[in-house]
């Protein structure tokens, strides 16, 4: 258990992280929070333009909610939508000031984890390894420093390791190359040298995700101001599918409401629609007129392209774990025993069973993967399924194993059913993704999980 003289560290002061440092403050355990950006929710701040789907009431965790009512805060109005920004400077900072002002919590800034060890032991080592703390390498601005831990919780995120263009799942040749001319995110449109940026040209969105939703609707609405303004979705798969989400079904209100307004977005006209296209290639034009041409593995090419965004999802950054031992999904990279619950190549209905320390903990007892991390390259995660991971995990350490295994939660359905369908052929159930499936608009269930993780 974590104590003054071992205590637990925490990589990432994210709402996760952040959420963690709450639970295990309220425990009585000693905690150090490393973040590598400047703030809390560095990341977070990062795309601060961007507009939640989850309302102000999901987006609190219980434990910090607690902490920082006795700290004086007022609480947001729990039935809005904030903004990224709004969400790092109305409740991750205050909370992050709050947690630091008590005597369990420290949080080092610019403190970035760059390796993860048994004291003394790399991976092939087994003796004594069970009993041995954790080394934890960290990158200061002073050099790298060296410390130990009892436990480590990693809510580290995934934002800095945006998945690639190519559709191999690896840079496209020439990604690198033209970098300057690539956004990897949702840019920001009302920003207006953002905007000047992609006004009147010829702009590639690869992506399918809420992402490539949000990207879809902002560039269309540009479209409508600047003419000449081209827009290609690319589409790896076949059909957009489901790619609009469930609409009305979808029991997060704005989630829903954010597909049908892209599907209206590709529908005014400004949007075309390029399916099957997974980007082998991006070369100069042979006309050197300052554009881009995207090739597809298949030969097919998109030319005159002035700007791409790629908007196709994120992957975890595992490099600092090579020296401990982890039990990850060969699919997702997610934990083993979580991966089925979240593939989407199994399922998209938004019907996830609540999971926690039993299905995050990994071989290194006292190791835990949480957060957006711990799905990998799944989507669909919700900050109210990482607040109950950080609730689980932590008295999984405190020794409350009881309380751990205690996971209750309402996970709210995306009304899209079924799979992901066929990756090369046009889904027999249509287009509008309104085939059979696994899920409806029926109310989301509660469920309590027993000691073994599986649904009681």
């Amino acid at each position: 258990m974590p104590s003054d003289n071992l205590p637990l560290v925490i990589v990432g002061a994210g709402p996760i992280g952040l959420a963690a440092a709450a639970h295990a403050r309220s425990r009585g355990l000693t905690s150090i929070v490393l973040e590598a950006g400047p703030t809390a929710g560095a990341a977070v701040r990062e795309w601060g333009h961007v507009r939640l789907f989850s309302a102000w009431s999901e987006l609190v965790d219980p434990a910090a909610a607690e902490l920082l009512a006795a700290a004086g805060w007022t609480a947001p109005d729990p039935q809005s939508y904030p903004t990224g920004r709004a969400w790092a400077e109305q409740y991750l900072a205050p909370l992050a000031e709050a947690l630091a002002a008590t005597d369990e919590v420290e949080i080092r800034y610019g403190h970035r984890v760059v390796g993860l060890a048994k004291r003394g032991r790399d991976r092939m080592v087994d003796s004594g390894r069970e009993d041995s703390p954790f080394a934890v390498h960290v990158q200061t601005a002073r050099g790298r420093i060296r410390m130990e831990a009892a436990a480590v919780i990693d809510a580290s995120g995934t934002w800095g390791t945006p998945s690639p263009l190519g559709g191999d799942g690896l840079p496209a040749i020439g990604e690198d190359t033209h970098a300057d001319r690539i956004r990897y995110g949702i840019p920001d449109l009302t920003d207006p040298a953002t905007a000047a940026r992609y006004a009147g040209k010829h702009v590639a969105v690869a992506g399918t995700g809420a992402s490539a939703q949000n990207t879809l609707v902002g560039l269309a609405a540009l479209a409508e101001d600047h003419p000449g303004t081209r827009i290609s979705w690319l589409v790896r798969r076949a059909a957009t599918g489901d790619a609009f989400g469930g609409g009305d079904n979808d029991q997060l209100e704005a989630r829903g409401a954010l597909g049908d307004r892209a599907r209206s977005a590709v529908e005014s006209g400004h949007v075309e629609v390029v399916t099957s296209f997974r980007t082998a290639d991006v070369t100069d034009a042979p006309a050197q007129d300052g554009t881009l041409v995207l090739t597809s593995v298949d030969g097919t090419v998109l030319d005159a392209v002035d700007e791409i965004v790629v908007v196709t999802g994120f992957r975890p950054d595992l490099s600092f774990l090579s020296e401990v031992r982890l039990d990850l999904d060969p699919v997702l990279s997610a934990p083993t025993r979580l991966a089925p619950l979240i593939d989407p190549n199994v399922h998209s209905c938004g019907t996830v069973y609540p999971h926690g320390a039993a299905e995050l903990a990994q071989p290194e007892p006292g190791l835990y993967l949480v957060g957006m991390k711990s799905y990998g390259r799944a989507p669909s995660f919700l900050a109210l399924t990482g607040f109950e991971q950080a609730r689980s995990v932590v008295a999984a350490i405190a020794g409350d194993h009881e309380a751990a295994a205690r996971v209750e939660l309402v996970l709210p359905e995306s009304g899209v059913c079924g799979g992901s369908g066929s990756f090369d052929e046009q889904p027999a159930d249509a287009a509008d993704g309104s085939g059979g499936g696994c899920c409806g608009p029926a109310e989301p269930q509660l469920i309590t999980l027993g000691t073994s993780g599986a649904p009681s």
